[in-house]
């Protein structure tokens, strides 16, 4: 993957890959499926800055398992992989 840094209180995200659904016996394919809301946090920004300009670190770390919402971030390619960035507040819970 090419070195990528998010900006600010930004997270780089990969969306994890949910099992194969059955309903009812029926396998639904891959277009009508819905995109994961878990992922792996691949990079993180340095923070966001408070009122009194000192830098505000990310709870969130390299590593992290978390959910976040349906409609949260940016899809974006890089290197023909998948990812979302999106701001920390998107995030829903860490997965421990």
């Amino acid at each position: 993957m090419a070195k990528v840094r998010p900006l600010n209180d930004r997270v780089l995200v990969k969306r994890l890959e949910q099992k194969e659904q059955k309903k009812g016996g029926i396998i639904i394919p891959d277009t009508a499926k819905e995109k994961p809301q878990e992922g792996e946090v691949v990079a993180v920004g340095p923070g966001k800055t408070g009122d009194d300009n000192q830098r505000i670190p990310l709870e969130v770390k390299k590593g992290d398992r978390v959910l976040f919402g349906k409609y949260s971030g940016t899809d974006v390619k890089i290197d023909d992989e998948e990812y979302v960035i999106m701001r920390e507040d998107d995030i829903l819970a860490i997965l421990e």
